[in-house]
């Protein structure tokens, strides 16, 4: 399917639920109070005929807004991204070449870090699409890149994405509105630039017309649109945060950590914007008669001096109301404000899938990585599930990486399609691994080979078999033979008429 060449309105009206639904999540996502107040402010009553916090009108001009923000949303995207990719993957192939370039590949472009950004995204607008593209003039390699579900217009057949749209907004110093859209499809991708309003995508013109597109202009064919890539796979593809969606039961798009939790976090904020509201009444004030009051002079009002120390008697019966200075303050519920505030936090934090020890909630008593997982059970499942929608994704987008390498002629290895292994979630701490190796050499039940694949369980076995040897001739353990001078040959390559020792 070509590129829209009619005017059209945009975006188009088919994704407006999906678009909608991600416009709340992102305003959620920011913390920004002022898009959270546009979002909601659109929006109907609640079922118990009640607006939400956010949906509330402002306040009249020169009255402060005293709505209080939590960014719980934000922290449960980001915890979501570092269970995943905190501690980055490891890819691999069966060719030497492919594995020295891939790895190459990975670091140069710093692939680990795109992938904890995506996976935060993901978090929060229940996808994120992964792009690769290259310019040659930047760096001689593919380029792995992140785009927000909202900036695109997937085409799905039977669950797989066949193509897809990108577009984004480009710099304008006028009312008009200039878009470019850029569509993978097998084999080619498609730039077209637009001239339009904010909710119209407007006429098609060059992509000479504004400057920061002008550039591709030089690599289009005759047809004046495309890019070929000379791949039958897709250039870009979809990740769903979590499937199925709750929301929309049927679609491929995934759902976000924050579905259903809308009302939660906005009681969240409620219950903080009442804490602080007793805090600010709880202020201590002091009422006092109008005769203990000072004239400032004619027009200027009167005032009271807190440090004076002798005051004039007033004519006036001492069991008069308000005869003396009364002191206001009033108490400030702490406890169930946090109690409340935790209760709430607990409730939206498994409802997005993880426990609340990872959010810091309940005991922080030191322990095992072991233990932390144990505790951590329901995050490790949630952490599971997205894994198996990344690892898929991750690896086709590495090969189409490869493989464009090859094509551009930035390398000559041939392509594999790379096998993707996440780290762990929670690294054992260093002095109980220490303890468990003590013991096992205690005990003498394990060799050298096996303690350092525990202590190393990344290395190859030509990174063991050397740290083997280290520990030998250290150990003194490695004796050479006394006629050649050769190191001692590893437990099991004795040959056909050599026999160990024996008394």
């Amino acid at each position: 399917m070509p590129l829209p060449d009619t005017d059209a309105p945009w975006p188009p009206p088919r994704y407006a639920a999906e678009y909608r639904a991600m416009r709340v999540d992102d305003a959620w996502y920011s913390g920004d109070r002022r898009r959270l107040a546009e979002v909601y402010d659109r929006e109907h009553l609640r079922a118990d005929g009640r607006r939400r916090l956010w949906g509330r009108r402002p306040p009249t001009p020169g009255q402060r807004d005293t709505r209080l923000h939590i960014p719980l949303a934000a922290d449960i995207a980001n915890i979501s991204a570092a269970l995943l990719f905190s501690e980055p993957p490891t890819f691999t192939v069966d060719d030497t070449t492919a594995q020295d370039r891939l790895d190459e590949l990975t670091e140069a472009s710093g692939i680990a870090n795109t992938l904890l950004e995506a996976a935060e995204v993901a978090a929060a607008l229940g996808g994120v699409y992964l792009r690769v593209t290259w310019d040659a003039q930047l760096a001689a390699r593919p380029l792995l890149t992140v785009v927000h579900a909202d900036s695109a217009l997937p085409e799905f057949a039977f669950g797989l994405l066949r193509a897809v749209t990108f577009w984004h907004e480009l710099p304008s110093d006028s009312a008009t509105v200039w878009r470019h859209l850029e569509r993978h499809e097998p084999g080619a991708i498609l730039h077209g630039l637009y001239q339009g309003t904010p909710d119209r995508l407007g006429v098609r013109v060059p992509l000479t017309e504004h400057p920061d597109v002008a550039g591709l202009a030089d690599s289009l064919t005759e047809q004046g649109d495309a890019i070929p890539t000379g791949l039958a796979e897709l250039t870009a593809c979809y990740v769903p945060n979590m499937l199925p969606n709750r929301a929309r039961r049927g679609s491929p798009l995934g759902r976000s950590d924050y579905q259903g939790a809308h009302d939660l976090m906005d009681a969240l904020d409620t219950t903080w914007s009442s804490w602080m509201r007793d805090i600010r009444l709880a202020r201590a004030r002091l009422i006092v008669p109008d005769g203990y009051l000072r004239a400032n002079g004619p027009g200027q009002g009167a005032a009271f001096d807190q440090d004076r120390e002798v005051w004039t008697p007033l004519a006036i019966p001492p069991t008069e109301q308000g005869a003396g200075i009364t002191l206001s303050q009033f108490a400030i519920r702490v406890a169930e404000h946090q109690a409340t505030a935790e209760a709430i936090t607990r409730q939206a934090v498994q409802s997005a899938g993880y426990s609340v020890q990872s959010f810091g909630l309940g005991d922080a008593t030191a322990v095992t990585a072991t233990e932390v997982v144990a505790r951590e059970r329901r995050s490790m499942i949630t952490r599971d599930v997205k894994a198996r929608y990344w690892a898929p994704n991750v690896a086709d987008m590495l090969h189409v990486m490869l493989k464009l390498d090859r094509l551009l002629g930035f390398s000559t290895v041939p392509d594999e399609r790379p096998r993707v292994q996440f780290g762990d979630a929670v690294s054992e701490d260093p002095s109980t691994t220490a303890q468990t190796l003590a013991l096992i050499a205690q005990a003498e039940a394990a060799s050298t080979d096996t303690k350092v694949r525990i202590l190393h369980p990344d290395w190859s076995d030509e990174q063991v078999q050397t740290e083997v040897d280290r520990i030998r001739e250290e150990s003194g353990t490695a004796v050479p033979d006394p006629i050649t001078g050769a190191p001692p040959a590893p437990a099991g390559d004795l040959g056909e008429d050599e026999q160990p020792f024996a008394p």
